[in-house]
């Protein structure tokens, strides 16, 4: 298709439409995490914080109900990282994403020397097929069983190959805990994972939530290592687009652009969102003076707020003596107009993160310097 320009406001503006960032959608949970291609989900609650911002009367029951019914599942997904799924987007992109995970052991190449996979696999397949199991049990099981490994890379290779899932924790308010238990993804669900790769479905997944983009950023998204040539095949199909540095940029035809000037209103992001974490760069969100601002020795990504489409600053959560409080931190000062629809922004999403505090409020960190 003939090419088109797109300024960066507009492509800041197409991306937040898709992601339901400029204004909250009446959707439920699982079609919600379907349009987003998944959420991040290291920690239990950022889906959570993830959906409230991003649905109308959204609630914490919603989701749980969705999880409980099996209709999401929390697994590792998109570059190795867990992330939250629906049940069917799970059971038909798991095995697209494999290049990319076994890509991942990359990291531990050095202490994989003589090993052969399939049997590693297939042990660990037996292991978690007895009952949900933690990965320390794991470990453990496979303590004394490899001569040239240690049990942390067997273990390692286990969850980059085999399906693997999540089991909620009960009585935890946001689903699961960090000892939470795993199991096959098919004992799980009841349905084993579908064999067939997907990539064109996939990328297009990505474009729907994050496009218009380069191929270069669906790498960065799903780690496929064959980007360019999956993009290459869609060409006929996508529209093409320059943005204001000349880059190739592609999206789906009917896809939502809608333009400069949409009002975009606050919002707050949780940590590790992946509207900010799939793209080779955080311009398209993030100011350049502040990006620096965003990434740690540890690689945590924190909970940001926006204003105007931007990145502002950063938030954090405490409750002591059953007072709830959002504390903002804003990058550089922030005008009245904004600081006051963030006060309030911010006091709803205190009462969604402990509804059963007795006062809420909003403070304000000085603003970073760095």
């Amino acid at each position: 298709m003939p090419e088109s320009t797109i300024s960066a406001r507009g492509l800041n503006r197409a991306t937040l439409a898709r992601q339901m960032l400029l204004a909250r959608e009446r959707v439920k949970p699982v079609p919600a995490i379907e349009r987003l291609a998944g959420m991040q989900a290291q920690w239990p609650r950022p889906p959570f914080v993830g959906l409230w911002t991003r649905l109308e009367g959204f609630t914490r029951a919603d989701l749980l109900k969705a999880i409980e019914r099996r209709d999401v599942v929390r697994g590792t997904f998109m570059r190795g990282t867990i992330h939250l799924v629906s049940t069917k987007d799970y059971l038909a992109l798991r095995q697209t994403l494999q290049p990319a995970l076994s890509e991942g052991l990359s990291v531990i190449r050095d202490r994989l020397k003589g090993l052969d996979v399939p049997p590693i696999v297939k042990q660990g397949r037996a292991f978690f097929m007895r009952g949900p199991a933690t990965f320390s049990a794991l470990r453990d099981h496979l303590k004394g069983g490899a001569k040239i490994l240690d049990e942390r890379a067997l273990a390692y290779v286990i969850r980059m190959h085999l399906p693997l899932l999540q089991t909620p924790a009960d009585g935890s308010p946001w689903a699961w805990a960090a000892t939470s238990s795993f199991a096959v993804a098919e004992s799980w669900i009841g349905t084993p994972v579908d064999g067939v790769e997907r990539p064109d479905v996939l990328a297009k997944r990505y474009l729907a939530a994050f496009g218009p983009a380069t191929a270069a950023d669906f790498k960065t998204w799903s780690g496929l290592p064959a980007a360019k040539e999956i993009f290459e095949a869609l060409r006929p199909t996508l529209t093409v687009l320059r943005d204001d540095r000349k880059r190739e940029l592609f999206d789906l035809p009917k896809a939502p652009r809608p333009g400069d000037d949409a009002d975009v209103p606050v919002r707050f992001l949780p940590e590790f969102d992946n509207l900010l974490l799939s793209y080779t760069d955080k311009a398209r969100f993030v100011p350049e003076p502040y990006r620096s601002r965003l990434t740690s020795r540890n690689l945590l990504l924190p909970a940001t707020f926006m204003v105007d489409g931007l990145v502002a600053g950063t938030w954090t959560t405490e409750t002591k003596r059953q007072a709830s409080t959002v504390t903002l931190v804003p990058f550089a000062t922030v005008a009245k107009p904004a600081r006051a629809a963030l006060e309030e922004e911010g006091e709803r999403l205190a009462r969604f993160i402990e509804p059963d505090a007795r006062s809420y409020g909003v403070a304000w960190g000085k603003p970073t310097a760095r």
